[in-house]
């Protein structure tokens, strides 16, 4: 799939963002925040983005990054509406920022919203999917559900947090399509959190599910499941290493789900610059690499322009799958 290229492509871009050579502060002497600071989630407290922007918050508060205060907002709802919403009310203003994910496309492919409404600022981590069956299951490996699914796509049931079309969606999905798997007869429920997701499956309700890889090693310790396959390009290092990725196993699919922030609508370059910069200082702390290896993300920053040519790229693989599963209009 041309997503293993756009994954080879866009390191090579970060790189080159990374390394301009120009100083940090140059390009945002025109403009700081000079009042409340708000990051904005779209989960509840304690899902995965809440936790990432509150460790964000005790960073830049205990560092001094800015002088003014900075808090959490938490909006939940709608498949993102609840954050439209209220973004759009701070057109061009650089005091709010969102901490989303790829999402933003699939939404947009949906007929949901469309991501020209937000302003993109930098990609800063992503996490690769993980796509496990209970320990004592039948299905032994990536090779053996594919086999089975092409015998009848209504074999097995998956169960999918927190939307269809999203990107644990699609990292079971692709692997499918590229093995000629009519995904649009798999059998799919929907969960409000990877979390039910995964209780369900341990309780035998679910037959497979695929979230966030690093979701999986504390039932990879206990022996309750079996990671079949891994959405990388290449075998992830360490604990997964064990772990054969759909290339491996006969399907040409790679699935990143990177999380990024974005502003309002019409933020100034000015604006965009001075983010940028703060949170390129967040990639080096101490605090930020710890909570990678917890929660086994990987770091890949990249700033404002590299970051919408990338999305454009994704956006068209993205669609292209949404339609092949009847979630998006030609």
């Amino acid at each position: 799939m041309k997503r293993v290229q756009l994954v080879r492509d866009v390191n090579v871009l970060m790189a080159a963002a990374l390394f301009t050579g120009a100083p940090l502060s140059a390009p945002a002497q025109g403009w700081k925040p000079e009042r409340p600071v708000e990051i904005i989630v779209g989960c509840a407290p304690g899902c995965g983005p809440d936790n990432v922007a509150r460790l964000m918050q005790r960073v830049f508060q205990v560092n001094r990054y800015f002088d003014p205060p900075i808090t959490i907002q938490n909006k939940a709802g709608g498949m993102g509406a609840v954050v439209r919403t209220y973004l759009k009310q701070f057109e061009a203003n650089g005091h709010y920022l969102y901490h989303g994910d790829q999402g933003v496309l699939s939404n947009q492919a949906m007929g949901r919203s469309v991501y020209s409404d937000l302003t993109p600022v930098a990609i800063l981590f992503g996490e690769y999917i993980g796509i496990a069956v209970k320990a004592d299951s039948p299905i032994k490996s990536g090779g053996d559900l594919i086999e089975r699914l092409k015998k009848d796509p209504t074999a097995v049931n998956f169960g999918i947090a927190t939307s269809l079309g999203n990107t644990n969606h699609q990292g079971v999905a692709g692997a499918l399509k590229s093995t000629g798997i009519d995904i649009r007869k798999t059998r799919n429920v929907v969960f409000q959190s990877g979390a039910l997701a995964i209780t369900a499956m341990l309780g035998g309700h679910i037959d497979v599910v695929p979230v966030s890889v690093g979701s999986w090693e504390p039932h990879m310790n206990t022996g309750a499941v079996r990671v079949i396959a891994v959405s990388s390009a290449e075998r992830l290092p360490g604990f997964f290493s064990g772990i054969p990725t759909w290339r491996e196993q006969g399907a040409n699919s790679v699935v990143f789900n990177w999380r990024a922030m974005f502003g309002p609508k019409g933020m100034t370059p000015a604006q965009v610059a001075y983010w940028e910069n703060i949170f390129q200082r967040l990639m080096d702390t101490p605090e930020w690499k710890a909570e990678m290896v917890m929660r086994s993300g990987i770091t890949k920053f990249m700033r404002a322009e590299p970051m919408k040519k990338y999305m454009e790229e994704d956006y068209a693989e993205v669609k292209a799958l949404l339609i092949d599963l009847e979630l998006a209009k030609k």
